[in-house]
């Protein structure tokens, strides 16, 4: 029942900008962090921004002062908006949280991904 959803995903050329969203649904229990991961063709997954329930945010080194994350609390939506994209910013991009259930167990949800593609 629990579902997150990214999108804004697409290709730009190098330098352009995309804000990616990722909304929740269903029965999700109260949220501590939402965070955005990242895979490219041969890599691993990857951290790469995240903000608390507390508005509390981290970034990988790699796009610090390039992405802001962001959180719209009343509309269980989550923003990673991208500026001055690299060619090495292409991947499958990734909308994970981290919840804690009425007994108190950590729980964590991932969506399917969107992809984005940065030309040189």
């Amino acid at each position: 029942q629990v579902q997150l959803v990214e999108s804004g995903g697409g290709s730009v050329p190098a330098g352009g900008s995309l804000r990616l969203a990722c909304v929740a649904s269903g029965n999700i229990p109260s949220t501590y962090v939402l965070a955005w991961y990242r895979q490219g063709p041969g890599n691993q997954r990857e951290f790469v921004a995240s903000v608390s329930n507390i508005g509390l945010t981290k970034y990988a080194d790699s796009v610090k002062d390039r992405f802001t994350v962001s959180w719209d609390i009343p509309k269980d939506t989550t923003y990673l908006q991208m500026n001055n994209l690299k060619p090495e910013d292409t991947a499958n991009y990734f909308c994970n949280a981290v919840a804690l259930s009425d007994y108190g167990h950590k729980l964590e949800y991932w969506g399917k991904g969107t992809l984005v593609t940065v030309s040189s």
